[in-house]
Formats: C-alpha cells, sequence, structure tokens
C-alpha cells in the first residue's frame, strides 16, 4: 500500500512515533525517524529493516533542513511527514515559568512547523504529499494545569488549518489526529506527577486519567498508529483540514 512511498515521523524512538513508523514501514514505505535519543532510535530501527534512523532535534532549523536534505540524498524526498514529537509538563499557570512555557511551545508546536517545513516546496512542486500532525485533544479543548501545552496543541491545530487551506489545490493534503491519553511514556510522567502531588496509588492516578474517556479507558499507540496510516494512504486522498479525535468520545 505505501510502497515506493518515503516518510519522516519524528519522535519516532517510543510511543505514538514508533507505532506509526513501524506501521508505515510494515505497509511497504521506507520510514526515516528521528528524535533525541540516538539508542531509542536504534532499537526501533532494528525492529524493520525498512526503518532508517537519525538523531536530530525538532527545535534546531539548520538540524531539521540537514535531516530533510540527507534523506532525500540517500531515500528521495519525503512523501509522508508524521509531526509526532513533543513533550509536556504540569503545574498551575501562575507557577510555570517561561522558560516553561518557551520550551513547551519550542518541542510542540515550533518543532511541528520545523518538521513540515522543509518538505513543503518539494510536495507543492511534485503535487502530492501527505502531512500529519499528532496534536492531542488538548488541542481541541482546554486542561487544567498544563496551560503551555494546551496553547501549543492548539497552535498545531491552528498550523494545519492554515496549512491545508495553502495547500488545498496542490494535492497535498494536511490532517491532524488528537488523541486524549495515550499508553505511552508520557503518560507514565503524568501518572508519576499525580502521585507525587496528591500521594494518590498508581492505580487511583491511572484512573482519574482513563475516566477522561468516557470508555474509562487510555488510547492504545497502534490506534494512533492505524488512523495515521488511513489519513496517508489514497483513502485518504479527499481529507484535509481534519481534525481525528482519538478519544472515546470526549471531544468530537
Amino acid at each position: 500500500m505505501m510502497t515506493g512511498k518515503h516518510a519522516l515521523v519524528t519522535g519516532g524512538g517510543t510511543g505514538v512515533g514508533r507505532a506509526v513508523a513501524l506501521a508505515l514501514a510494515e505497509a511497504g514505505a521506507a520510514v526515516t525517524i528521528c528524535g533525541r535519543r540516538p539508542e531509542q532510535l536504534a532499537t526501533v530501527a532494528r525492529e524493520n529493516d525498512r526503518v532508517v534512523a537519525i538523531a536530530a532535534d525538532v527545535t534546531d532549523e539548520a538540524a531539521m533542513a540537514a535531516l530533510h536534505a540527507d534523506a532525500e540524498k540517500a531515500r528521495g524526498p519525503f512523501d509522508i511527514v508524521v509531526a509526532n514529537a513533543g513533550m509536556s509538563g504540569s503545574s498551575p499557570a501562575h507557577r510555570t515559568s517561561l522558560a516553561d512555557w518557551q520550551h513547551t511551545l519550542d518541542v510542540n508546536l515550533t518543532g511541528s512547523f520545523l518538521t513540515v517545513k522543509p518538505a513543503l516546496a518539494g510536495m507543492t512542486a511534485r503535487k502530492s504529499g501527505r502531512i500529519v500532525f499528532v496534536a492531542s485533544t488538548a488541542g481541541l479543548k482546554g486542561y487544567a494545569y498544563v496551560a503551555p501545552y494546551v496553547a501549543a496543541k492548539h497552535g498545531v491545530v491552528g498550523l494545519m488549518r492554515a496549512l491545508a487551506t495553502e495547500l488545498v489545490r496542490t494535492g497535498v493534503t494536511v490532517n491532524a489526529v488528537c488523541p486524549g491519553f495515550v499508553e505511552t511514556d508520557m503518560l507514565q510522567e503524568s501518572v508519576q506527577r499525580i502521585i507525587e502531588k496528591t500521594g494518590r496509588t498508581v492505580e487511583q492516578a491511572r484512573a482519574s486519567l482513563a475516566a477522561t474517556n468516557p470508555q474509562g479507558r487510555f488510547i492504545q499507540p497502534q490506534e494512533v498508529a492505524a488512523a495515521v496510516l488511513w489519513l496517508c494512504s489514497e483513502a485518504g486522498a479527499s481529507i484535509t483540514g481534519q481534525t481525528l479525535s482519538l478519544s472515546g468520545g470526549e471531544t468530537w
């Protein structure tokens, strides 16, 4: 289904990024993953020989431009770009430092822009391409104690809509998937913060997060990967400018 396609997945060493990269590779795509932790990237690359790992920081414009140039030279231009890299912290807004605010926006929002920017001219010229932002339900509604993350993910959704409008006549589609809490390392970090700040048990902390999903469960990385795979397929050719909520009905 994806044979002959070249895909970039940022944050590809763990969680959703790993699941997306492996799903694209299993569908036949050549996949380049990037992130800041070479060991984790190498582990994913060993799982499928269609996956190649390149260490790069999505907040570094020169590094992302170099990644695109090097990957294109080695395997051809990117047909698919999945901007997945992200991070989150937690604190009341009045206790959030400017440094924490800026870092969250740098990784989640600016990093998403720098991930896709080098691919835009080529995709437009070829009149073909798929761009998918991994946003969050935090891009569709507000949550307490994560103001920088909510602001950043709303920005990612806005960026997606702007690019979709700009590219709508070029054959390039631009969409966002917006999962609720996903069973990943980031979820475990959120659980740990709840335990430290409230004294709850692991089970109580996990239950409080799972309760945000009307289905009473966490989203699995493979579910997000399946949604991305569909948006990148020929079946998704008419889908652009959309937010796909994977949240058990929490948001639409």
